[in-house]
């Protein structure tokens, strides 16, 4: 999938008004996610995203992982975009859904069991890949 593709689909789904919107909050998803995934999988899956998403998570890979929960992972986002939990949600979701249709269910498979059940939903899934 192309860069410009992704973020129509980001766009489609978050219901942004603008290709712009799309981009940041798909930057900020990319980089919160970055933080809580460990460093080769961040290689990983940087490398199965359109180029600048790619750049996106190596800006924001850390040296291990941090180890925080769906509810931190909303308010990180939240604050980052200036929004509200609920709202980081809804960004978070349009985000890694359009992700899970991107990379391969390996890989998808692979992010999901770094994380505790409560992401799998943000994917679209309600457990690991098939």
């Amino acid at each position: 999938m192309r860069y410009d593709e992704f973020l129509a689909r980001v766009r489609e789904r978050g219901e942004y008004n603008s290709q712009d919107e799309a981009a940041k909050s798909t930057e900020v998803v990319l980089s919160v996610l970055a933080q809580r995934i460990t460093p080769g999988e961040v290689d990983d899956l940087a490398s199965q995203l359109p180029g600048p998403l790619g750049q996106t998570l190596a800006g924001a890979k850390q040296q291990q992982a941090e180890s925080f929960g769906i509810e931190e992972f909303y308010r990180r986002v939240a604050e980052r975009i200036g929004a509200r939990p609920r709202t980081a949600e809804w960004d978070a979701s349009a985000v890694l859904t359009t992700v899970a249709d991107t990379v391969s269910g390996g890989e998808l498979n692979q992010i999901i069991s770094q994380l505790p059940s409560g992401y799998a939903v943000l994917f679209g899934k309600a457990d690991l890949a098939n």
